[in-house]
């Protein structure tokens, strides 16, 4: 019998105590260690010293947890493109099973039989497939594509759910991996990207880089894209030059005693090596028709070419289904010399390419794979544009007729080049599996981008560096002079540049564009926002359509030119064109004489005679774009003969290139120099200012030169005061002051009377073809008509 003692009721400290120290025990048990009655005596350091000893053994076991555990990492493969290159690491991981655990996720075109059904070499390559997640919707156009990434985006949340996978491993830059970054991104997994940074031209690029901003780690192919990851802020700490794995297989596999039997089980027995193509084109998205078309071309080429051919057929893109049926349509299934498959496993795949005479079409294999093999490509299309290519490839980027191509094949076939390793050296794999294992699973999964640090400019209190200066870039293209401003609102010229005007219309545009480059770099440091682009030049122009009709004799190849749309795509800016004549009224309209007058005239006298009318606010265009062209109004049947090919023009009288005709004319007959004039030798270039000078010195022959340019100038303003009976004559450019007073003498002597009193002033405008083109960028009331 067991006697049970009575339990002796317990005070309140006593349960305080009793409960602290069971919470202690259980505290002790669940974290691993075994808590102990403190040791009476003991002093506060020995204490201490056991407290550090505990905490020691606890973080040992811990780190030893944390070693044990192995990283579980998830490879995805949408299509036997990215297997290629995904292999390689699928291999390496599974070849180290004390560090990581592999799970493999096949989606997209592996699962159709129209395209081989290709998952099947992954079974073959001896990897267990954790998921096949059929995600494709059939239809090869731009919505079923959208489609596919919404029903993967819908299946893929399960399966992630399931693995918690530690990295996502994605490749490159198809729609299907788009839709696995974003879910892994969502469901806060780790992403490593391969071979992102890299440029193609197409749509690729942007899901490529799209990609990239979701991944947290990078294993590049170049050092291209690697800089060029890094301009896009991603963390260079990050980031890993490692090379194209499949570069890794093919450098050492593609020395293979058999690759004769492989050439001829894919091309038939009577092949020979170097004396066969491999043609692979993709449809291109963002030009699904052009690249169709570009397809039955190359197809026609190499019916021509007649050697024998493998063709792979195109991948999933939309427009894949119509260049199957470009193809079917040509018999190209049952022509004798080729070969139409659905895929190609890839080591055979290389030993094809090794030993072709030729590889042609798209696909990034030619820019890439080819190269490390010498292998001659023609590259067609767009779709590659952009990619570091070696000097194995031939681009033909217009392929726009089949004598194109087909000279391309003639330049090509059977040519080797030196082997290029642009995209790696067979040691991929092993800096990859070191980066994995560097991975740090304790470091926050928020990734940060490392943007450039901003320049701190010097911040004063002036309302310039608080408000921008609204500006125009102003072009003037003269005979002898090119000039690029920067003009300002109110009409000052911020920094100006000059070059001397090309012959050519190529080095002109060159030019015209550099220089206006320089502009806008320069404006961002002048705190100038530019807001559109104003082109003065010479000749008629059609303002609407930016086109230049007809140039003057000064400009030549400057005809017919449309200037807005090159300056505009380059500088992704509005750009408005007039001439030059036109431009110089706009500028007094808004910056001189004629700011606020509703009705005036303003007249150019330099190397020519140009002009521009403002009736009502408006600057007038005529019909034919060739209203105001007031140096070629006829003041004399038989006067002398103009630029025009016509005679007696105003400009055959005044205009600065009639004055030096005369001048030369003066001095070959010795009859310019007076005394007080700089000796003037008969070799030595002769200027109207000469002439001017001579008349201001009294030569009566150069003075009665001037009279009669000055009479006939003067007889043409008449005549436009009697048209358009302006309130106000503005006389522009270099002889602007030797003709105002004597053209205000003829006005008050021929003119009407009610026009007798119209005033003609000189304009203190000193650039006034840049102001004018400024002033259409600038001036709404101006502008609005353009």
């Amino acid at each position: 019998m067991i006697r049970r003692e009575a339990k002796r009721p317990k005070k309140g400290g006593e349960k305080d105590r009793e409960r602290g120290s069971s919470e202690r025990e259980r505290s002790g048990s669940q974290s691993g260690l075994t808590m102990r009655p403190r040791p009476i005596g003991r002093n506060p350091h020995e204490l201490y010293y056991l407290r550090m000893q505990r905490t020691r053994e606890k973080t040992d076991k811990m780190e030893e947890s944390k070693a044990m555990r192995k990283l579980r990492v998830c490879v995805a493969t949408c299509n036997r493109a990215d297997y290629s290159k995904l292999a390689p690491i699928m291999f390496g991981i599974k070849a180290n099973p004390d560090e990581f655990e592999l799970e493999v996720v096949v989606l997209g075109s592996h699962l159709i039989d129209d395209y081989g059904n290709t998952f099947r070499m992954i079974e073959q390559d001896d990897f267990d497939i954790g998921s096949k997640l059929h995600t494709i919707v059939r239809g090869e156009d731009e919505a079923a594509m959208v489609e596919s990434v919404g029903l993967a985006l819908v299946k893929l949340p399960d399966v992630l759910h399931r693995l918690r996978p530690d990295v996502l491993i994605v490749h490159g830059d198809r729609f299907d991996a788009l839709a696995l970054a974003t879910a892994a991104a969502l469901m806060n997994i780790r992403i490593l990207h391969l071979e992102g940074g890299e440029v193609s031209g197409t749509i690729d690029d942007s899901i490529r880089h799209a990609i990239s901003k979701l991944a947290h780690y990078h294993a590049c192919c170049t050092r291209t894209a690697e800089q060029h990851l890094i301009a896009m802020c991603e963390d260079h700490t990050r980031i890993l030059l490692a090379g194209c794995p499949s570069y890794d297989k093919l450098l050492a596999a593609h020395h293979r005693d058999d690759y004769m039997d492989i050439i001829r089980n894919w091309l038939g027995d009577n092949v020979k090596e170097h004396d066969y193509i491999v043609a692979l084109q993709h449809p291109v998205t963002t030009d699904i028709k052009n690249s169709i078309k570009i397809y039955e071309l190359m197809l026609d080429a190499l019916i021509s070419f007649n050697k024998r051919t493998l063709v792979l057929f195109p991948n999933i893109d939309a427009g894949s289904k119509e260049m199957v049926r470009v193809m079917r349509k040509k018999g190209v299934e049952q022509h004798p010399n080729f070969r139409a498959v659905k895929h190609v496993p890839f080591e055979q795949f290389i030993q094809l390419v090794c030993h072709a005479g030729a590889m042609i079409g798209n696909s990034s294999c030619g820019v890439r794979e080819a190269g490390a093999f010498g292998t001659p490509v023609i590259n067609l299309g767009s779709r590659q544009t952009g990619r570091e290519t070696g000097e194995n490839v031939l681009h033909v980027r217009d392929a726009d007729t089949q004598n194109k191509i087909y000279h391309a094949l003639e330049l090509q076939f059977g040519k080797r080049y030196p082997c290029s390793k642009i995209y790696g050296d067979g040691n991929a794999v092993p800096r990859i599996m070191k980066f994995l294992q560097a991975i740090d699973l304790d470091e926050p999964l928020q990734k940060t981008f490392c943007f450039p640090p901003i320049r701190e400019w010097d911040i004063s209190q002036d309302i310039d560096h608080i408000l921008e200066t609204q500006s125009a870039l102003a072009i003037d293209l003269g005979g002898t002079n090119l000039r690029v401003a920067i003009v300002s609102m109110r009409g000052k010229i911020v920094k100006k540049y000059s070059q001397a005007n090309p012959k050519t219309y190529e080095a002109r545009i060159e030019l015209i564009l550099k220089m206006c480059a320089e502009a806008v770099f320069d404006a961002v440091h002048l705190n100038c926002r530019i807001l559109g682009v104003g082109v003065s030049t010479g000749g008629r122009v059609n303002p609407q359509e930016g086109v230049i009709l007809h140039s003057t004799k000064l400009i030549q190849e400057w005809s017919s030119i449309d200037i807005r749309t090159p300056i505009s795509d380059a500088l992704h800016l509005p750009v408005w064109v007039d001439n030059d004549g036109n431009c110089a009224a706009l500028a007094e309209k808004k910056f001189g004489h004629g700011k606020g007058v509703e009705n005036f005239v303003t007249i150019i006298t330099g190397t020519g005679i140009g002009g521009g009318i403002i009736q009502h606010n408006e600057l007038i265009h005529g019909s034919t774009f060739c209203a105001a062209e007031l140096g070629h109004i006829m003041v004399s049947l038989d006067g002398p003969e103009c630029m025009c090919g016509s005679r007696g023009c105003i400009e055959a009288y005044a205009s600065g290139m009639a004055l030096q005709k005369e001048a030369k004319r003066l001095h070959d007959e010795e009859l310019l120099e007076v005394e007080g004039m700089v000796d003037l030798k008969k070799a030595e270039f002769v200027s109207a200012i000469h002439l001017i000078n001579a008349a201001r010195l009294g030569n009566s022959k150069a003075g009665a030169v001037l009279r009669t340019a000055s009479m006939a100038l003067g007889v043409g303003i008449v005549n436009i005061l009697h048209v358009v009976n302006p309130s106000l004559v503005i006389l522009s450019g270099v002889l602007a002051t030797h003709y105002q007073a004597p053209v205000q003498q003829v006005i008050g002597q021929r003119a009407l009377t009610s026009a007798q009193r119209i005033q003609v002033l000189t304009s203190d405008l000193e650039e006034p073809a840049l102001l004018g083109a400024a002033s259409m960028v600038l001036d709404y009331t101006t502008r609005r008509i353009y």
